[in-house]
């Protein structure tokens, strides 16, 4: 069985001010996080604007990606469809494009029960033998795959890890407590990984990873090996800029961060627009201080 550890950030696709795929940016953004030291990538999360894609566009950035990493790390996709149908065929068309897993939304298109949830997930196991990590992010998409729905997942091979995000950091221990090491328990939110980590989670796809990476393979490390006096002293730095990461423009603030650390390109898709006056200022001042606090550590 995927026993996937470590760092694992959702990165963003980068584009033009056109709004054209930037593969070369992104294949070097990929590039600059395997070598400072993370433990897989995931494309076309939600984080890299997934459903503003068409298929064209996802195979370059899956396909790009898989050449960039070169079997250093595993390269996971985001799967985000609204019907089974599309959601089983892309799963099947993503691992012909080389994707060696896949992180796997609910459907976008309506609310499922417990039922359905796991109908979805079942259905999209059976279309490759891709492992699966599941996307559980009730905030944003209503729907929570909680424990009994998991527990009518438990027998499904290729379901191996949970992106645990619904913001209740006490879900780590439930989940541990009713299914022991069944799962891989991911943390999926930049703000309770300290918290997490202290539960047990085994490892944290990470938004603002994009743009510190080294940073944060040093704090998740510092967790693991129980050294929470120093991640405490990170985590403090770094904690105002992993707020950003749990907002609804997350996409436009991670991206700006981005640019102000490394100069990666800051434009998103339409209907996202840039940021303006005192939210970009926001944004800007948040991690400007980050970039400051660091040089003191």
């Amino acid at each position: 069985m995927t026993n996937w550890t470590g760092v694992f950030p959702a990165v963003t696709t980068k584009l033009t001010e056109a709004g054209a795929v930037d593969i070369e940016a992104t294949k070097a953004s990929i590039d600059r996080l395997i070598e400072n030291g993370v433990s897989g990538v995931i494309v076309l999360p939600m984080l890299g604007e997934n459903a503003s894609m068409n298929m064209k566009e996802r195979e370059a950035i899956i396909r790009g990606a898989v050449e960039v990493a070169n079997g250093r790390v595993p390269v996971l996709s985001g799967l985000a469809e609204v019907t089974l149908e599309n959601a089983k065929a892309n799963a099947a068309l993503y691992k012909s494009f080389g994707a060696q897993g896949l992180m796997v939304f609910p459907s976008l298109g309506y609310k499922t029960d417990i039922r359905e949830t796991a109908e979805w997930y079942k259905g999209i196991a059976s279309a490759s033998d891709l492992p699966i990590m599941i996307y559980n992010n009730p905030i944003a998409y209503s729907v929570d795959v909680d424990i009994e729905t998991l527990r009518l997942l438990k027998d499904v091979p290729e379901i191996v890890c949970i992106k645990e995000e619904t913001g209740d950091v006490r879900r780590v221990t439930d989940l541990y407590v009713e299914f022991g090491n069944r799962y891989s328990i991911f943390c999926g939110v930049d703000d309770l990984i300290v918290e997490s980590s202290a539960l047990g989670v085994t490892g944290w796809v990470s938004g603002m990873t994009n743009v510190w990476p080294a940073e944060a393979v040093k704090l998740f490390n510092l967790c693991q090996s129980g050294n929470y006096k120093e991640a405490r002293k990170l985590y403090h730095v770094l904690t105002p800029s992993y707020h950003l990461d749990v907002h609804v423009k997350l996409v436009q603030y991670i991206k700006l961060a981005e640019h102000l650390v490394y100069g990666a390109p800051e434009w998103t898709r339409a209907p996202r627009l840039p940021l303006v006056g005192d939210e970009r200022e926001y944004v800007v001042s948040t991690v400007q201080k980050a970039i400051e606090d660091l040089k003191t550590l």
